[in-house]
């Protein structure tokens, strides 16, 4: 048995692969297996795979018909055979001591996941790796059973960490005995979020590390996280989280509230990653969805700061209007007693200000920090 299988999913990625592999099959851990799942690329990454495969016999080959990235990620747990799974996206790579460090975190601790931060990395025009540490060091102290920390707050912040997926290893017993599995539609459609809610929502013992291992690329422009469509992705996702939780019925009213919060954060999310036509047909149906959950009981007050609680309330009474004023705002105008004004320099910069300190509040400085920096550099993120 190997100590980590490392799964990487591939479709038409032979720009980056290489990269990707060379950083795989050069990990200071040597006892690992590298399953490449080959979503029926139609460029050179077979190819590429193969080479590799014929001078290393760690790494292991699915070559399938292209069916999305869940049903990947699912054949590649499937074959899986190592103590612990580790992912990799095949636009990014990892440092040479990622998956030893790792592992050593999981078998000291015990763990079920062992979690790192991760660098935005840009290629064009130049290198740049910034990191981006999930936790503070005083949270990297310890081993965090997810669902028994003390507040709902902190469940749901814990929640609310980033879900790179890639930048963990999970104990396989833990996710086999748990049903965990990824969400099969089609795509690479944002199933990540599924994944990481059914870990979190399962796992006894996880630890985090203040260190960062993966270079995540910001500048593939075929990357899922730069397609406009794929609209409703996210709500599948929240579907499958529903199931899960109804499968699993210890869960408890808990994680229901957990996740309507993190629903409001998903959809607010996929509001401002689309343009401005999707955006209000997007707007009306999640009025509808935060809705409903409003009326089950599961939006809870004290798990909003706020202003999300004030915005939560407007895109379910009328969406209509919550698009109108975040249009203004990105137009460069404030909406006040219902005219529309322009805003000037002083108005900007006193609302970029109360932004950053609402953020300090709720993430710490360090975060708001590199918000600030990542929206200057033009950054998407969850």
């Amino acid at each position: 048995m190997a100590k980590v299988s490392i799964i990487i999913p591939i479709y038409n990625v032979e720009k980056y692969l290489r990269q990707c592999l060379d950083s795989v099959v050069n990990q200071t851990l040597k006892d690992i297996e590298i399953i490449c799942v080959n979503d029926g690329s139609k460029d050179s990454s077979l190819a590429i795979i193969e080479e590799y495969a014929a001078k290393d016999e760690r790494v292991r080959i699915i070559d399938k018909p292209n069916s999305g990235y869940g049903n990947s990620m699912n054949c590649g747990f499937d074959m899986a055979t190592g103590e612990y799974i580790g992912i990799i996206e095949s636009d990014d790579y990892a440092d040479p001591d990622m998956f030893e460090k790792l592992y050593k975190c999981a078998k000291d601790n015990d763990l079920d996941v062992a979690k790192a931060g991760f660098y935005y990395y840009y290629s064009i025009p130049k290198e740049v790796s910034t990191p981006e540490p999930i936790a503070t060091p005083r949270m990297c102290k310890r081993v965090f059973c997810p669902t028994e920390l003390d507040t709902l707050d902190k469940v749901t912040s814990f929640f609310n960490i980033k879900p790179t997926i890639w930048s963990a290893i999970y104990r396989r017993d833990f996710i086999r005995e748990n049903g965990i599995r990824f969400n099969e539609t089609p795509g690479a459609s944002y199933q990540d979020l599924g994944f990481t809610f059914k870990v979190w929502a399962t796992a006894k013992r996880v630890k985090l590390l203040h260190e960062c291992f993966v270079h995540y690329r910001q500048d593939n422009e075929a990357s899922s996280i730069n397609s406009p469509g794929k609209v409703y992705c996210v709500y599948d996702e929240y579907c499958e989280i529903d199931r899960f939780l109804a499968s699993h019925t210890e869960a408890g009213d808990m994680l229901r509230r957990v996740k309507a919060r993190l629903k409001y954060d998903s959809y607010i999310w996929n509001y401002e990653r689309l343009g401005d036509e999707l955006r209000e047909e997007w707007i009306k149906f999640a009025s509808e969805d935060l809705g409903r959950e409003m009326t089950g009981g599961y939006m809870v007050k004290d798990n909003f700061p706020e202003y999300k609680w004030e915005d939560l309330e407007l895109i379910i009474s009328d969406p209509d209007a919550y698009h109108a004023r975040r249009k203004a705002e990105a137009d460069g105008v404030v909406l006040s007693d219902g005219t529309v004004k322009r805003e000037g320099i002083f108005r900007k910069i006193a609302r970029l200000i109360k932004k950053f300190f609402r953020t300090w509040r709720e993430r710490g400085f360090g975060y708001a920090i590199r918000r600030v920096i990542g929206k200057l550099q033009g950054r998407h993120e969850r």
